[in-house]
């Protein structure tokens, strides 16, 4: 099943986005269940959030690979949701 992660980063949190920019894209490459990934922008282009499709079994790991995620465990985001996304073209 897929299921889109949607997390909003906490307010002036651009510092520990980077900081942990490195152990977070390495997180997504070691694991099997990104299908894909990318930065949420605001206007001036900056990264505020993420946009992340898993391809897992069921919504409990998506949980897991959620609450593993390195920007999780730094506390980045002020909101996150996990919703079963359905492909239709792609």
């Amino acid at each position: 099943m897929f299921v889109c992660l949607m997390a909003h980063d906490k307010a002036d949190a651009l510092g520990i986005r980077m900081e942990n920019r490195p152990a977070h894209v390495e997180y997504l490459k070691s694991t099997d269940h990104v299908h894909l990934a990318g930065p949420l922008l605001n206007t001036d282009g900056d990264m505020v959030g993420s946009m992340i499709v898993l391809d897992v079994p069921d919504m409990a790991a998506a949980e897991t690979w959620a609450a593993n995620d390195p920007y999780a465990k730094a506390g980045l985001f002020e909101t996150v949701t996990l919703t079963e996304w359905k492909k239709v073209i792609g």
